[in-house]
């Protein structure tokens, strides 16, 4: 019961939307019926049209974000770690957070070109902060019980580290990838109904300029599930390493 409770407001949006487009006088360019929404997407996964901006996008979220993550948990372990460095880098890093990705895309597309570059760029960049800055701060975070704790058992820097600090932090960097996966997926769409000829963004933008409403529909529907469940998903994995931390902790 408590999982249908989460579907009782878009099955009441959706039931508005039948009644608003069956018995409302609505033009069909301005809110097509759900009935032929489903039709595009039926016609859609038959052409496999569909199923190429999907791969595509999922293509660019995915190298964008394991490029974020990689640099994001390096830089963030590596700044928390070193004062003098943080010193050194934070207000660049911190100027760089305040820029809104897309507004860097003319001049990606100047230096990168037209092709997957740019909206990589797009992805890293939405992704890397959220992630950068959780494992930052949940190295520095990190209780200073357990630095008193390596102290008393003689531990090296390089063993505290990575018999206390790190698996201290797992939780903050695990959160910080799953809003780094949200974010990026939102940049990509951004970025590609700006500058694209393929992906979700790209379909959605040049549906729209032809009037075809209901392939618009069938765009951000798609792109809502598959948000909804690559987060579900994430959450589900870092659950199970967590769970698994844990159970080694207490072992």
């Amino acid at each position: 019961m408590k999982r249908l409770v989460n579907f009782i407001l878009p099955a009441g949006v959706f039931v508005a939307w039948e009644l608003f487009t069956r018995y409302g006088d609505i033009p069909g360019i301005l809110l097509p019926p759900p009935e032929e929404v489903f039709h595009e997407f039926l016609a859609l996964c038959q052409s496999g049209e569909l199923a190429e901006h999907i791969g595509m996008s999922a293509f660019r979220t995915m190298t964008g974000f394991v490029l974020a993550s990689l640099t994001g948990i390096l830089l963030g372990v590596g700044l928390a770690c070193s004062e003098p460095a943080h010193r050194l880098l934070d207000f660049t890093i911190e100027a760089l957070r305040l820029t809104p990705p897309l507004a860097l895309i003319p001049l990606l597309i100047l230096w990168l070109g037209i092709d997957e570059a740019p909206k990589i760029a797009i992805v890293f960049l939405s992704s890397f902060f959220p992630i950068y800055l959780n494992t930052f701060n949940s190295v520095r975070g990190v209780d200073p019980k357990l630095k008193e704790l390596a102290k008393l058992l003689n531990f090296s820097p390089a063993e505290t580290f990575r018999l206390l600090t790190l698996p201290a932090s797992i939780p903050g960097i695990l959160t910080g990838l799953r809003l780094g996966f949200g974010y990026s997926w939102r940049a990509l769409v951004g970025a590609e109904l700006i500058a694209a000829a393929s992906g979700l963004g790209f379909m959605i933008s040049e549906s729209a300029e032809f009037g075809k409403t209901e392939t618009v529909f069938v765009g951000i529907l798609t792109i809502v599930v598959l948000g909804i469940g690559a987060d579900k998903f994430i959450s589900w994995l870092f659950d199970r390493t967590l769970n698994v931390h844990g159970g080694l902790k207490q072992k």
